[in-house]
């Protein structure tokens, strides 16, 4: 485990760069801020320097809202509506991937440590509309510039519906909008299904589980 003063750079921050891309984001961005301590203890906890954009989100604040909070970028954790940090959350869940990102419907951003392919380091999503997990064929600095611009739009299409803004932003960062019939059956519309607050985890658990299930484990 390095010390605090080995992963902060303060010379050399990416937090300067992640700042210029927020001011130049196609979509609203929201940095939500926590207390010092848990900021230096997130960091010592991921053990990843200020160095990279990584670092420097879990040195900075407790996470981003990004598009009306539609997409959460996982960071130090700590505030009313973030209280997940990037360490805790994946404690105990994560197995030959990191989860760093997640949005309003289920789906979860991880970067492939071995168990999902043979490119280390890209980011993966695990789609609630199908269950299974989609390379980004991106690593995680594109993945934040990705998410700020308007192709986060055009990915999230096919699973948004009419007046979504004002649901999303109702939620906190460790809700999500659970929806019944689930996204992964056809033949209702998605705005005609029942959606309902649920939990993150509750969530994460449930379609994992629903995963082995149709894979038959």
């Amino acid at each position: 485990m390095r010390p605090l003063k080995e992963l902060i750079n303060e010379d050399d921050s990416a937090w300067p760069l992640v700042k210029e891309w927020i001011a130049k984001s196609k979509v609203d961005v929201s940095v939500l801020e926590c207390a010092l301590s848990i900021r230096e203890k997130a960091l010592i906890d991921t053990q990843v320097t200020t160095r990279s954009p990584m670092g420097a989100i879990v040195h900075q604040c407790a996470g981003l809202l990004i598009d009306f909070g539609w997409l959460r970028i996982l960071g130090a954790g700590g505030h009313d509506r973030f209280q997940r940090s990037l360490p805790d959350w994946n404690r105990d869940r994560a197995n030959g991937f990191y989860l760093v990102a997640d949005d309003a419907v289920g789906g979860f951003f991880a970067i492939n440590g071995g168990a999902l392919g043979d490119d280390i380091r890209m980011v993966y999503y695990f789609a609630p509309d199908s269950l299974r997990w989609e390379s980004c064929k991106m690593g995680y600095t594109d993945f934040l510039t990705w998410a700020m611009s308007e192709r986060l739009n055009q990915f999230y299409e096919s699973i948004r519906w009419p007046m979504w803004e004002d649901e999303v932003k109702s939620i906190s960062a460790d809700q999500v909008i659970g929806i019944y019939p689930f996204l992964f059956t056809t033949g209702v519309p998605i705005m005609e299904r029942h959606r309902g607050i649920v939990p993150v985890s509750e969530q994460y658990s449930l379609q994992f589980d629903l995963k082995k299930q149709l894979d038959g484990e």
